[in-house]
């Protein structure tokens, strides 16, 4: 089979701030993260040979289809896709251009994941599936259905999931784009309202509006736009059954499906996990946070909470996870969430983050799952 390893760079990057953006519509986010993007790779919107629109829960603004980005950005007469994939909806849409550029059929492409959660008239996520066996079911009610039996099965307390959110929310609170931009302390995460136990208010991700762009285009072509372009060196997606819970080979202590695109993302990289200097994870809640650290390799199952506990997940440990702040701090606009991962791995590579910075990062991974556990993303870039 044919890796994409190196064949497609990433040579532009953009992202609005995040966090309750009532004075912004869909297409303003659309429009303020594409030309950043448009200026940071020194590309013309003409240039555009097509491009590829994440957005998980489309509404009265945008979001429905490609004419969401053909309209604000008045790219006509060229392939426009809008992709949904539950939580990976933006990995997944980037994916897509990567595998458009890498079969050569365009030679640059633009990839824009925007959401608007806040001003629409429900709360919350809807769900799907069965109308009864589904009927209220809540994200944070079934991932704690996962982080209890975790949490017994590998003797872990409440205080190991705080210091995610305490490590999440100092780096959030030096990143001027995140939702949130507060340190927090043990105490409040412990003490804070009760939403699903295990999950305090602190161990769940905000609802967020936001949106980001990355520009792909041929690996061999990327120096005509900057020197410091990042190359994509692997790029996998899985998809599980959406209703682990009735599966009774689950054992609920990880998600198949994130273990399937790491191990299908590592093979095309032709890298281990040993090779991959800081991660953006899916941290919906701190007990996913956990829990993807080990589902992506970095070490084996039931040891994650000793890598929080001794801080080696700290911008300054030796295996940095969501230096960004993560959906915990940087907030969670679905389909968004994936391509933003995509902004902070570039800018970390290119040694731009000042006071998170990871020292030395060479290889960064950016990873999505849900569904709950059933979709996952998993992208590699590394410098050139």
């Amino acid at each position: 089979m044919s890796s994409i390893r190196d064949k497609v760079a990433v040579i532009g990057v953009g992202c609005t701030k995040f966090g309750e953006l009532y004075d912004m519509t869909y297409e303003d986010q659309v429009c303020d993260a594409a030309f950043q993007a448009y200026a940071d790779a020194n590309v013309d919107p003409s240039e555009i040979d097509a491009a590829y629109v994440g957005t998980y829960l489309p509404h009265a603004q945008g979001g429905k289809a490609g004419i969401s980005l053909a309209d604000p950005l008045r790219l006509y007469d060229r392939p426009v896709t809008r992709v949904e994939n539950f939580c990976a909806t933006g990995t997944d849409a980037f994916r897509n251009a990567c595998l458009a550029v890498a079969s050569g059929q365009h030679d640059i492409v633009l990839v824009v994941g925007s959401e608007k959660l806040k001003d629409r008239p429900g709360r919350g996520i809807p769900r799907i599936g069965h109308q009864i066996l589904g009927k209220g079911n809540t994200a944070p009610g079934l991932f704690a259905l996962a982080a209890n039996r975790y949490m017994h099965e590998f003797k872990v307390g409440r205080e190991t999931l705080a210091k995610v959110a305490v490590k999440n929310h100092w780096n959030g609170a030096r990143n001027q784009l995140a939702h949130f931009q507060m340190e927090i302390t043990e105490e409040q995460v412990l003490k804070a309202p009760m939403i699903a136990t295990p999950f305090g208010l602190f161990d769940c991700c905000p609802t967020t509006d936001g949106g980001a762009a990355a520009i792909v285009c041929r690996a061999d072509i990327a120096s005509r736009f900057r020197d410091d372009y990042v190359l994509v060196k692997g790029a996998a997606l899985a998809v599980a059954t959406g209703r682990p819970y009735f599966d009774p080979t689950f054992d609920y202590v990880g998600f198949r499906s994130t273990q399937a695109a790491a191990k299908k993302a590592y093979e095309q990289a032709d890298l281990s996990p040993s090779d991959i200097d800081f991660a953006e994870v899916h941290d919906c809640f701190t007990w996913t946070e956990i829990s993807n650290i080990e589902d992506l390799g970095f070490c084996e199952k039931g040891k994650a909470p000793g890598l929080v506990e001794e801080g080696r997940t700290r911008v300054d440990g030796d295996i940095p996870i969501n230096p960004s702040g993560g959906l915990k701090s940087f907030g969670h606009p679905i389909g968004a969430s994936g391509v933003r991962m995509i902004y902070e791995c570039v800018q970390q590579l290119r040694g731009n983050c000042g006071e998170r910075q990871v020292k030395d990062a060479e290889i960064g991974l950016a990873h999505n799952v849900g569904g709950p556990g059933a979709v996952s993303c998993v992208v590699i870039l590394g410098q050139r």
